[in-house]
């Protein structure tokens, strides 16, 4: 865009090459949110300890999310704010994450969909791949595939090393999401740690 004017303009999202008056201002963006959550920096590891660390922080953080999801009336757990999903979707999403990422890009799975996850809005319909936006599970219920999901990373990353990290992942054949290439092992962590602590 040239020529125009902003003015109190707000965008909420995932800001990658963003240049305004020829400066490039999403490392700017970065920064100011990891300096008010520090934590945040930790998304990104690059060795193994530190994809552990981040796993401990997501999962204390979850937990305290999930206990205060607790004493929210049942309907509020599956209701939407500002066009967001509701929390019971999010669970949903988190586990298709996964699903996505660990079970079928790393580990080769090339069906790991539950019935209950739930791809992100725009994704096209692909063979094997669950859409069921109507679904309305309870949070036990939601929680139930979101912890086993959160087990497969926990188990994962506790028995990552050096060379696995460094490594690229074998395309899995099949329809189904991330396609079938092949992709380094510390860019699908990424990409899960990233939808988690988003």
């Amino acid at each position: 865009m040239r020529g125009v004017g902003f003015l109190n303009t707000r965008i909420d999202g995932e800001i990658d090459g963003l240049t305004v008056n020829g400066v490039d201002v999403a490392p700017l963006v970065q920064a100011e949110l990891e300096r008010r959550e520090p934590d945040l920096a930790k998304m990104r590891p690059t060795d193994p300890d530190g994809a552990r660390a981040a796993w401990d922080i997501l999962e204390r953080l979850w937990a305290g999310t999930v206990e205060r999801a607790r004493a929210l009336p049942a309907a509020a757990l599956h209701e939407s704010v500002d066009g967001e999903w509701s929390f019971i979707e999010t669970l949903r999403h988190l586990s298709f994450a996964t699903e996505c990422w660990l079970l079928r890009a790393i580990l080769g799975d090339p069906n790991p969909y539950a019935a209950l996850s739930l791809p992100w809005d725009g994704m096209p319909d692909t063979d094997g791949v669950p859409r069921d936006r109507a679904a309305r599970p309870s949070l036990d219920e939601a929680l139930a595939l979101r912890l086993d999901r959160q087990a497969a990373v926990r188990r994962y990353v506790d028995a990552l090393d050096d060379a696995t990290l460094a490594a690229d992942t074998v395309p899995v054949e099949g329809p189904g999401w991330p396609e079938p290439v092949s992709f380094p092992v510390r860019e699908c962590l990424l990409t899960i740690f990233n939808e988690e602590s988003t």
